[in-house]
């Protein structure tokens, strides 16, 4: 098997025991059709030299890896629900499947499933994704990536051969399994089922696990769930900053969808903003918008809370809440960082870069139905307002609105100015996952399983990703 020596494992999840997870088997699939594989990630692992047929035989039948987790393990968690306790939550259509040590970096990685199959958490579902989940997630991962937002990156998207009914969607509709990279699966519901069956042991070791695998600069703290908190409230103050940054909602923020290492992950009806709006929603069934575009850092800092409440079974509630109210200061920071990023400029300081982000939305906002997001962004990369001006929506910056936001930025200095060279800033437009597009990618693989528009988009998505500079790759 063409394993590369680069491949390492290191399955240490399961040195918890028991009462953290519950061994699972996957679904016996009538087909495996390989639609996908992220060779640039499986570079980073030591996998990108495996066959697509091994590669079938990992992650389309889950053929254990070598030296590493066997059997897959779902993991255990409650969460808040749109603010509504659920103790019935847990890897329901999922399992973690391996976990590996980053080449270069010795980061401890996971690769997990969605769509592998019925675990114990499963209550009434069939454990299964459908295909049309698994590319939704492809393109959302992808772009995230190139817009510089920590997330888990789409791995494997294999087609099953399935028929699956679906309330939502039409049905019947194709079935499908995906496997993401990400630097964790722990979420803030893992601590929250252990503060609910009341074993602060079980918080403790929890607690010394994630120091040694994912902050061991922690290791010394002396009081190690406050350090902790700290330390993911900083992960997740920049988390929120860049998906503001991104345009993007999430659109189901529960506390079993946050993650201790500070990813966004498991996309489900998230959308890209078309247009700037606070108020924009991405699930249809977030009636009461709790998680609508503007209202992301509330929302982040709410679950940030419940994380603190688990820890408080362990630790002193002071220190913890004296930690939970550097949130506001963190998060000003990161969006301020996460702006700058996106416009391709070095710091001028706090002040200075406070003042631009609000120029930046106040211009964003004039523009009204007449700008969308992502070429805002495109237009004014690495402050270049001649290249904006000459641009198709130069009139429309000229405007009286925009005076503001460009007296700003012309006091700032390109991060790389050679940047703009990339062939990617010649075209008029930059790339973009408004919900009509993926539906039009979709429809073509629905109707004629064409996938030359997905596989384009994805080409491009690319070019994006090299243009911008943002990603850690």
């Amino acid at each position: 098997m063409p394993i590369s020596p680069a491949y390492q494992p290191d399955p240490q999840f399961t040195v918890l025991g028991e009462g953290f997870f519950d061994p699972v088997s996957p679904s016996d699939f009538p087909q495996t059709r390989l639609r996908y594989r992220n060779d640039r990630a499986a570079r980073t692992i030591g996998l990108a030299s495996l066959t697509d047929e091994a590669w079938l035989g990992h992650f389309g039948r889950f053929l254990p890896l070598p030296d590493n987790i066997n059997p897959p393990v779902a993991m255990r968690y409650h969460g808040h629900q749109f603010r509504s306790y659920n103790p019935d939550l847990g890897d329901g259509r999922g399992f973690l499947f391996a976990q590996v040590r980053e080449a270069g970096r010795g980061r401890l990685l996971d690769l997990g499933t969605k769509g592998s199959g019925q675990t114990p958490w499963s209550r009434s579902g069939d454990g299964r994704l459908t295909l049309k989940g698994g590319v939704r997630e492809v393109l959302a991962t992808s772009l995230l990536e190139a817009l510089g937002v920590p997330t888990s990156r789409s791995f494997s998207l294999v087609e099953t051969g399935e028929a699956l009914d679906r309330n939502d969607e039409p049905s019947p509709t194709r079935g499908a399994v995906l496997t993401r990279l990400s630097h964790s699966h722990i979420r803030f519901g893992t601590f929250q089922r252990h503060a609910f069956e009341e074993r602060p042991d079980r918080i403790t070791a929890l607690i010394d696990h994630v120091i040694a695998n994912y902050y061991p600069g922690l290791e010394a703290a002396q009081d190690r769930p406050v350090a902790l908190l700290e330390a993911v409230i900083g992960r997740m103050a920049r988390l929120t900053g860049a998906w503001m940054a991104a345009g993007f909602v999430h659109g189901v923020l529960n506390t079993d969808n946050m993650n201790i290492t500070g990813e966004s992950f498991d996309y489900g009806p998230y959308r890209f903003l078309p247009r700037n709006d606070p108020n924009f929603v991405a699930a249809y069934f977030d009636h009461g918008g709790l998680y609508s575009f503007g209202r992301q850092a509330e929302a982040v800092f709410w679950n940030l809370r419940q994380l603190g409440g688990c820890f408080s079974l362990v630790s002193p509630p002071e220190p913890l809440v004296e930690a939970l109210n550097l949130f506001a200061g963190v998060y000003r920071t990161e969006l301020a960082r996460a702006m700058r990023a996106r416009l391709g400029v070095e710091s001028r300081g706090v002040d200075a870069d406070a003042e631009l982000v609000q120029a930046a939305f106040q211009a964003l906002a004039a523009g009204g139905d007449l700008l969308r997001w992502e070429p805002f962004f495109f237009d004014w990369f690495g402050g270049d307002e001649g290249r904006a001006l000459a641009g198709p929506r130069g009139s429309l910056y000229r405007e009286e609105p925009f005076a503001a936001f460009r007296e700003l930025l012309a006091a700032y200095r390109p991060v790389n100015p050679a940047g703009l060279s990339h062939p990617y800033f010649a075209g008029e437009d930059p790339q973009e996952l408004i919900y009509d597009a993926i539906e039009a990618i979709w429809a073509q693989i629905d109707q004629q399983d064409d996938w030359s528009l997905f596989e384009a988009k994805l080409v491009a998505i690319e070019a994006a990703r090299e243009a911008y500079g943002l990603s850690d790759d």
